[in-house]
């Protein structure tokens, strides 16, 4: 995997860029550039973070998505646009379409999120309509491509698309020209391509020696396997959880780019994503959506070669809806070893409860989940018991305890499809 591997059909050149750069004035806003005190001093290094989370959608998508649409013709401006999408593409194409004036139909999943929903009709106004079917993204995009063969209306694809990555190439070109300094490192979200292949195009051509890292979720690694492959993969199966970076198959156009900009594609935990938005919320005052932890989350797997290297991070958005929290932070803990699901065997008799509490559980150990019911005809009964301890190292004392004391009856951390049941 390297800089130099293969050949593209399309490569963005910096006047395309450029040019992009000059459409989105006055629409899209120059983000900061802006050092992280904290990180910085975490990895010895100077650790600069793009705050694409404060851009105006409150994420970089309008980038691309007004770069695509500000340069149809008028003929295809006159028959309105359409597009698929679940997130913060379709935010971005429907203040895109308020700004220009120009009628545009999303098609969302009807599963998707009151918040979102309500996030594109505020952007939009009057210029958008909204169409809410199907189960899944696949559904709206089916829909999206049906409706623009029948009306020959433009498609505005998330990320395969060259107006669209030039769009996304401009944050690329707000970092150099706000760096008084080389950048060493830099470590990009990777989700359809989309930023990835721009920003990394920029860069290729502007700061060839900078090391670009793009970094995908765990359950969702399309761009690392299709350059391990040297062909587009589409992945079985993906965990959506890191919405705005999960996708099956990374687009065309972005793929025959990134192969050839990207030193590494590497890989971050859902788990470990969650750690790092809770981190950058209660140390840095920064609210980031789990697609906008990936490039921070990155830095330890490249601590000791960052150290005393600038660094830039690329935060994407931050349009996280706050009841996702609390499954935020189950899975932070989780990854941290910090909370365990057994299955506890309860002597139906009085006082055992007591027991467990008093001669099981540790002096910081807390009981946060516990389903009990009660059977007359057994000698023992069945819990589903959630602790959450104080430190990793309590772990195996506490089971040492049950063990010893016949409340062990299973260890579920391990029953994935179980547990997402009870978390």
């Amino acid at each position: 995997m390297g800089k130099n591997s293969g050949s593209v059909q399309y490569f963005p050149e910096i006047s395309d860029m450029e040019k992009a750069w000059l459409r989105l004035k006055g629409v899209s806003v120059p983000t900061p550039l802006a050092k992280n005190l904290r990180l910085s001093r975490d990895y010895g290094a100077d650790i600069l973070l793009k705050r694409e989370d404060l851009q105006t959608v409150r994420s970089y998508k309008i980038r691309g998505a007004y770069n695509k649409i500000a340069s149809l013709t008028e003929e295809e401006r006159g028959r309105g646009i359409v597009c698929a999408s679940a997130g913060n593409h379709a935010q971005g194409v429907a203040y895109a379409c308020h700004l220009l004036n120009i009628k545009g139909t999303i098609f969302m999943p009807s599963t998707t999120p009151k918040q979102k929903v309500a996030q594109v009709e505020m952007f939009g106004e009057d210029w958008v309509e909204i169409v809410l079917k199907g189960d899944v993204f696949d559904d709206a995009k089916h829909l999206a491509n049906s409706f623009a063969e029948e009306w020959e209306c433009p498609v505005i694809h998330p990320f395969d698309d060259r107006r669209v990555i030039e769009g996304q190439g401009t944050v690329g070109l707000e970092i150099l020209r706000s760096c008084d300094q080389p950048v060493d490192y830099l470590f990009l979200p990777v989700g359809g391509g989309g930023l990835a292949s721009g920003v990394s195009a920029a860069f290729h051509h502007l700061s060839p020696q900078t090391k670009i890292i793009g970094v995908e979720p765990a359950g969702a690694p399309a761009m690392k396997q299709s350059i391990e492959a040297g062909h587009r993969v589409e992945l079985e199966k993906i965990d959506k959880f890191v919405d705005g970076a999960a996708v099956r198959r990374v687009g065309e156009l972005n793929f025959d780019i990134c192969k050839k900009t990207l030193t590494n594609v590497v890989t971050v935990e859902e788990g470990e994503a969650c750690q790092t938005i809770l981190k950058l919320y209660n140390r840095d005052a920064i609210v980031v959506e789990p697609a906008g932890s990936l490039s921070i989350a990155a830095l330890e797997q490249y601590r000791d070669e960052i150290e005393g290297k600038t660094v830039v991070a690329v935060v994407s958005g931050s349009n996280n809806d706050i009841s996702r929290m609390e499954e935020i932070k189950e899975r932070a803990l989780l990854h941290a070893g910090l909370k365990h699901y057994f299955l506890v065997m309860f002597p139906q008799r009085a006082g055992a409860l007591k027991d467990f509490v008093v001669k099981v559980l540790g002096p910081d150990d807390d009981i946060t989940y516990f389903q009990y019911t009660k059977k007359n005809a057994r000698e023992t009964g069945a819990a589903v018991v959630g602790v959450e301890l104080k430190r990793k190292s309590d772990f195996d004392p506490l089971l040492e305890r049950m063990k010893t004391l016949n409340f062990f009856g299973g260890y579920l951390n391990e029953n994935l499809p179980l547990l997402q049941l009870l978390t």
